[in-house]
């Protein structure tokens, strides 16, 4: 077993009230006990943390994220979960033969400064954590890539990486998921919150393949920025959606989640909404999860959870791992350069900061131009 001369009482962790994720606490955590066979200790460098991570929280119940880094909670104390986040970290202490202290690795991570895995599933590129609560969950957010093995890293690229990589996946496959559907007969996109950084993704996505049209729906506030992107073909508020033309084919991908937004571009499209996606919940104040009929009197096609890891596995069985990753990360690539010119980067490292900053992105009130890097 290898160790660290790293500091553990200054290990901590940020957790969030899983029924009112506007409660928050940072307490610490213990890092001290001796590593079990094949465990591995990472000090988190640094994660990103967007809207895209308030989604997890929403559905942490429904879709299992909250099981990714359980919590200690008690009978006695409220249920308090931990948001997984994209981040880098190194390998502070091994007793896993495979993984290497100093290795550095990317991600599935919690607002922490450091978490404790189980490795297994080694392959060139990395490893997976195959902790007992991890059962079930997709294997996809469970690896931990190898810095010095992924030809794609570049040092220079890291905020952007953790801040991009994932919701860009995500982008990605919903794009090449459209399209391995020949877009369901439909003749355009419509994008809700149409700021969020998934959407951009999407939106960039489908520029790029050039052969369907995004109309951007998003917050007045947000309207400018939108626009100034010259992704989208056409950028309207949410109070505008009955100025589109109903005419025209569509398919929905949902952002935004709130059932108000859902119906009225059900209500306004009806037969013609051809696809209707749901991938994330920025309108969480609109949403809830356990009404299972929310959806049920809407007219159009029925809205559907999008779930990226079932198309990564399509492409992987149709291409191969290494042909489908070698085109996500080059798209990535080309990406982030576009990226360059259009967010800004925000560096925190003071500890009482993160929750000002949890909090606007949780309100939806952070700035869309903005990207979170934090570190505990």
């Amino acid at each position: 077993m290898s160790s660290s001369q790293s500091s553990v009482n200054q290990a901590c962790v940020f957790e969030v009230a899983k029924t009112n994720l506007h409660k928050t606490r940072i307490i610490p955590l213990n890092i001290e006990q001796p590593l079990s066979e094949d465990e591995v200790l990472l000090k988190v460098d640094k994660f990103a943390l967007t809207a895209n991570n308030i989604t997890y929280g929403i559905a942490g119940d429904t879709l299992g994220y909250w099981r990714f880094f359980p919590t200690n909670n008690t009978a006695e104390q409220p249920q308090w979960g931990r948001l997984p986040v994209m981040g880098f970290a190194d390998v502070i202490a091994s007793n896993c033969e495979q993984v290497k202290v100093g290795e550095r690795v990317w991600g599935f991570m919690p607002m922490a400064t450091h978490v404790k895995i189980l490795a297994g599933r080694y392959s060139k590129t990395g490893f997976s954590d195959i902790s007992p609560n991890r059962k079930g969950l997709s294997p996809f957010y469970c690896a931990f890539d190898l810095v010095a093995n992924n030809p794609f890293y570049q040092a220079k690229n890291e905020n952007f990486d953790i801040l991009l990589r994932g919701l860009f996946t995500t982008a990605w496959l919903i794009d090449d998921f459209m399209f391995d559907n020949n877009y369901f007969s439909a003749q355009q996109y419509l994008i809700t919150s149409a700021s969020s950084k998934t959407s951009i993704a999407l939106a960039f996505s489908i520029q790029q393949r050039g052969e369907q049209p995004a109309i951007g729906i998003t917050s007045e506030i947000n309207r400018e920025f939108v626009e100034s992107l010259g992704c989208y073909k056409q950028v309207v508020s949410y109070n505008e959606i009955s100025n589109l033309d109903a005419n025209i084919a569509s398919v929905l991908v949902d952002m935004a989640g709130g059932i108000k937004t859902i119906s009225a571009i059900h209500q306004h499209f009806s037969q013609k909404l051809v696809y209707s996606c749901q991938i994330g919940a920025t309108q969480h104040d609109d949403i809830n999860f356990s009404d299972t009929g929310r959806f049920k009197n809407l007219p159009g096609a029925k809205p559907e959870f999008f779930f990226a890891p079932t198309q990564l596995k399509k492409r992987i069985d149709d291409w191969g791992t290494s042909d489908t990753m070698k085109q996500i990360n080059n798209s990535l690539l080309n990406y982030i350069e576009f990226c360059r010119s259009t967010m800004t980067i925000n560096r925190t490292k003071n500890i009482n900061d993160i929750d000002a900053i949890y909090q606007k992105v949780l309100a939806g009130t952070a700035d869309a131009s903005v990207g979170q890097i934090i570190s505990l």
